[in-house]
Formats: structure tokens, sequence, C-alpha cells
């Protein structure tokens, strides 16, 4: 079972590296077949194994000699530990009498999940954007398996994502846009604890937002005492770039669109200068708190409650 689980990992693992490269592009991540992004040959079968080809390789394409970023090989192995994560942390917790198909499918649907949540984090990072395929589908998922996933609901699963999606949207959406003209955060938030509250219930969604906000506090205070500021990715200042191109280049109605959807945009303008005005995806951080309720909560939510003393 170990065998199968990481095996599992390991190859989704790969098609997740053609997902965070391809989806942000608005690229088909179906067609053409995988292929070198520097020079466009194909990668042959044996090119393609998960992490055992690039150190073959030793990190650069055979057919052009271009480097291979290491992160290709650390999502392989990330995906790879997960589904042995999953087996351990939620196969192998169900009680022994347990029919062997509810086994496999809650390891089928929890690790769809995980290795979803890992895709949207890396997208994240790069581009700050949570593509709806993920969030709105991962949603969609979480309320379809209720009658699989013990412990929870139809109804717990509604309220849930109820609560989730308007913890973010109403004080960081609207309240923002009507105080400052601008949302405070992206709605790819709002459905991603969204998502929480229907896998995991109302209890999940608050605690996967806080966890979130804690560790993003941690993590802006780490990148800020190691390099001084926190960098807008490259490929968000790209994009924007060639966003505001394209409204100097129109005219009528299709330039009022343009400039509307560039307002609506959270990282639409250049950030102020100042470490207090600095962006960062709060997306990553979320993923983290949700990765860790999804394997650990039960036993996050009993530390918290006997430290607090309700328990």
């Amino acid at each position: 079972m170990t065998a199968y689980a990481i095996t599992l990992g390991l190859l989704f693992g790969s098609f997740l590296n053609v997902v965070t490269y391809r989806v942000p592009r608005g690229l088909s991540i179906v067609r053409p077949g995988s292929h070198c992004t520097n020079c466009g040959t194909p990668i042959r079968a044996y090119d393609n194994v998960p992490i055992i080809s690039w150190l073959v390789l030793r990190g650069r394409a055979r057919c052009c000699k271009a480097r291979i970023s290491v992160r290709y090989p650390l999502v392989e192995l990330m995906s790879g530990l997960f589904g042995w994560a999953v087996l351990r942390c939620i196969v192998l917790a169900l009680p022994a009498e347990t029919p062997w198909w509810r086994a496999l499918g809650l390891f089928s649907i929890h690790l769809a999940l995980g290795l979803g949540l890992l895709a949207a984090a890396l997208i994240d990072i790069s581009h700050m954007i949570l593509p709806n395929t993920i969030t709105v589908g991962g949603t969609l998922l979480g309320l379809l398996t209720v009658p699989l996933r013990p412990g929870i609901g139809w109804l717990d699963a509604l309220v849930g994502a109820a609560v989730g999606f308007l913890m973010v949207w109403l004080p960081f959406d609207l309240l923002h846009r009507l105080l400052r003209g601008r949302p405070g955060m992206g709605l790819g938030d709002a459905k991603l604890v969204m998502l929480a509250g229907a896998w995991f219930g109302w209890v999940g969604a608050v605690t996967v937002f806080m966890a979130g906000a804690v560790q993003g506090t941690i993590g802006a205070v780490v990148i800020l005492l190691v390099q001084g500021r926190i960098d807008e990715p490259e490929a968000v200042t790209e994009e924007r770039r060639k966003l505001v191109a394209a409204i100097e280049a129109a005219e009528g109605d299709e330039r009022r669109e343009l400039e509307e959807e560039l307002a609506r945009d959270p990282v639409g303008s250049k950030p102020e200068s100042g470490w207090r005005k600095s962006r960062m995806a709060f997306g990553p951080f979320l993923v983290l708190a949700l990765i860790e309720y999804q394997l650990f909560g039960e036993a996050i939510v009993n530390g918290y409650l006997e430290f607090v003393g309700w328990q």
C-alpha cells in the first residue's frame, strides 16, 4: 500500500508540473504532450520519469541542454510524500471494518484535494492567482463526496462553505472596496476558505483562515528579516505591463472594459513603497493550513481546546 500511494503521488506530481506551468498561461493541460519549454522538443517517456530523470540528466534537458529547474523534482517529491501521508494519516486511521472501496475512495479524493492545493499554491506564488478550476472545483468535490466522508453532513458542508467565503469576502473585498476603492484580497482567497468549509465544516474554515493568517505573518517577517523587502513576482509585473499596454492601444468601449478589469484586480496597480505596503500571496499559507487540517485536523482542534481550557 505504501508503494502504491507513493508511486501515485509521484506520477501525479509530474502532471502537476504541467498544470502549474500551463494553467496560468491559458494553455491546454492535455495538448500538446510534454515538451521542452526552451526549444519545444517533445519529451520522451524515459526522460519523464519522476525525480529519476532529472537526476540522470543532471538537471538539464537532453535536447538543448537548457537547465531544468529543481522545482520539478521537488514538486514530484512533495506529491509522493503527500500520497504516503494520506495513507498513513487518513486511510490507516479508519476503523478496521471499513470496506475496501470506501478506503480506496477516501484515499483518492484526499489525494486529489491535496495535489490540487499544492498546484494552487505554486501558481499563486508565481502569478498571485488562484484558478477557479481548483478552488471552485475543490469546493464542489467536497460537497459531492459528503456521503463518503465520515464525520460531516450536508448541512455542515454547506454552512462551512458559506461561512468560509463570507469570512473573507465581506471584510477584505466588499468593505475594503467601499472604504479604499480597491479590494484588499482577491476572491481566490475567499474561494479557498470556502473550499475548506465544504470539506471540514465551519470549524475547519475558521481554523484554516486563522492558521493561514498566523503562518502568513510569520512568513512575511522571515522574508523581511532575510532580504529586507517583499518583492512582487516577476510574472505579475509582466502581466500588468501587458494589460497597461493593451489599454493604451485600445479605444472606446474596449478601453473602458480593460480599465475596469485593471481596477478590479487587487494587483492591478504597482505596489506602494515601504514594507507596510508590500504584497505577497496569501494562498500558499492557506494551502499549508488546509493540508495541516486535512491530515491532523482533529488533533489540532482538540489540542487548542485543551490549551484554552475548553476541554
